[in-house]
Order: structure tokens, then C-alpha cells, then sequence
């Protein structure tokens, strides 16, 4: 593993989770060598870096961090050479994956730990190709990669411990708030528990029980706001008073079960699609989804920084 400081990050694939990857890492001081095959990969990576960067500054920059010090080959082999750390954020399919992270470990000395921003896929069957697969780990981000703290980490079959908390050691170096699973499992963590939310919400929009509008607002103006701020155990904790938690899973305990077990199993029929993108649409109204983004971008990162203040647990 890193023997020294890691200075030289690649960038393996530049769509919006690398983009993003690549500006906060230029954020943090270092030396950026990204990569993309794709016509005008370059063009659209430094306009998209330039987009985030006054974000960056207000979160604040490290010393070194330039814009500059970023390079692009569109071959892979050539952009990664000298890379400590390696980020890859390529199309998510496991045939891909594979070819990608047996390219990158045939021309990286074994101390560079081969990352993946993969949402689904197990690292197990990513480096399963590699002849050093103890350096293969999951650095899973949330969009925008740039301003999300989190990242899930995890190995797969082959992966060493020290590669892990290497990998944890580096992310949290950075700024992000990185986690350790400590099994893979299909969708990680995060993305599990939003899928949880997402079958429900399907669930009440296929039964006409709620308006896609409803479900959006029940979340955004109510459990929301304080997921945000804790997480589901917290915040069930506070429910309880000085109880906490013990007390209420003793008096709502059988109430959640019976939740439990009256929640959907909905299927994605064309009719369920076209209700939700027919309420989605409605919600919208005028209003873009670049224009959203940019909203709620913003409210991101102001909400980050009251957070950063509050004294919350981190």
C-alpha cells in the first residue's frame, strides 16, 4: 500500500461522478490525471470543473489547489502513469469494469490502490481479472460527488484490509466522510435504504394513495429535514425522550412490524412508469432540471456549512 503521501490522483472516466471527483480532488492540492475515450471528454471536463470550482472556494480550497494542475490523455494507460490513487468511474457494467481494472493494474505498481465509484457492482467479480486484486476497493460517492461528504468503502473476495483503510485513511483526508462496510452486499449501504424509500413511494403512487407531488413533499418538509441532520437511529432515539430508543421500541415496536408487513412490493409496469414521470412532470412545471440541480446544489452547500457548526455527531 501507499508508502508515501499520495500527491497524484487519476481519473478513469469523466461523466459527472468523475467530473466531480476530479474537482475536488484539484480542491485538495493535487495532481489530477484524468481520462475518457469519449470526443470532447477534455473540453467538457474543464468546463465542468470551472462550474464547481466557486462552490469548492467557499467550502475552501487547499493549499496548492489550481485548476491547472490538471492533465488528460483519452488513453487510459498513458493518463495513469505515476498515479498514487486511482479513482475509476467508468459505465456501470461488470464486463467494462473488469477490463478497466485489469488494464490499470497491469501498468500501476502494486502500492496504487485501484478504486471504483461503482453504485451496484461487487468488487469481488471488478477485480477478479487483476494479478494484484488485494488493491481493489470500492470508493462509492454520492451525486454531487464534489459537495456529498459521504463514500462507502469496501473490499471485495481478494482485498487486503490495509488497501480498505488505506482508502478510508485517504477519503477522509480529502474532506469526505467515508464509511466501511463490512460485507459486500448489492447496493452497498446508502443505496439500499434509498431503494427501501423508493419501493414505498412507487408503492403509494401505483395504489392512488398519494400524488407523486405528496410523496416528494412528505419527505423534503418532514423526515427529511431531520434524516438530514441524523440518521434513522438518532432521530428514533429522540422520539423516545429520556427513554430514548429501548422506549420506543417497546410501545411502537409491534406498530412498525404491522408497517412492515402492509408495504409494497411494486413492479416497474409501463403504467406505473408513465404515472411517475406524469407526476414528475407536473411538479417541475416550468422550472428545468439543470435549474433544479443549481438550486438544490446551492441549498447543499449552505445547508453544509450550518451543519459543519451545529456540534451534530459526526
Amino acid at each position: 500500500m501507499p508508502t508515501k503521501p499520495i500527491r497524484s490522483v487519476a481519473v478513469v472516466g469523466t461523466g459527472v461522478i468523475g467530473a466531480s471527483w476530479a474537482a475536488l480532488f484539484l480542491a485538495r492540492g493535487l495532481d489530477v490525471r484524468a481520462t475518457d475515450p469519449s470526443p470532447g471528454a477534455e473540453d467538457r471536463l474543464r468546463a465542468t470543473i470551472a462550474q464547481h470550482w466557486p462552490a469548492l472556494e467557499r467550502l475552501g480550497l487547499s493549499p496548492g489547489a489550481r485548476q491547472d494542475r490538471l492533465t488528460f490523455d483519452a488513453d487510459l494507460e498513458a493518463a495513469v502513469e505515476g498515479a498514487y490513487f486511482v479513482q475509476e468511474n467508468g459505465p456501470e457494467r461488470i464486463d467494462i469494469k473488469i477490463d478497466i481494472f485489469r488494464r490499470l493494474d497491469a501498468v500501476l505498481p502494486p502500492e496504487t490502490i485501484l478504486a471504483s465509484s461503482s453504485s451496484g457492482l461487487p468488487m469481488s467479480e471488478i477485480q477478479s481479472s487483476c494479478r494484484h486484486p488485494e488493491r481493489v476497493v470500492l470508493g462509492h460517492p454520492f451525486n454531487p460527488a464534489h459537495l456529498i461528504p459521504l463514500v462507502e468503502v469496501v473490499g471485495g473476495a481478494s482485498t487486503s484490509d490495509a488497501a480498505v483503510a488505506d482508502a478510508v485513511a485517504f477519503y477522509a483526508a480529502i474532506g469526505k466522510r467515508p464509511i466501511r462496510l463490512r460485507k459486500e452486499i448489492k447496493g452497498h449501504v446508502a443505496d439500499r435504504l434509498q431503494a427501501a424509500l423508493w419501493r414505498e413511494a412507487f408503492h403509494l403512487v401505483d395504489q392512488g394513495a398519494a400524488t407523486v407531488a405528496d410523496i416528494d413533499a412528505a419527505i423534503a418538509h418532514g423526515p427529511g429535514l431531520r434524516w438530514a441532520l441524523l440518521g434513522p437511529f438518532l432521530n428514533l432515539h429522540l422520539s423516545g425522550g429520556e427513554g430514548g430508543i429501548a422506549h420506543v421500541l417497546e410501545h411502537l415496536g409491534p406498530a412498525i412490524e404491522s408497517w412492515w408487513d402492509d408495504l409494497g412490493t411494486p413492479r416497474m409496469t409501463p403504467e406505473l412508469v408513465a404515472k411517475v414521470v406524469q407526476g414528475t412532470e407536473e411538479t417541475l412545471g416550468k422550472s428545468g432540471a439543470a435549474e433544479l440541480g443549481s438550486a438544490r446544489d446551492k441549498a447543499v452547500l449552505e445547508f453544509l456549512e450550518i451543519k459543519k457548526n451545529a456540534g451534530l455527531p459526526e
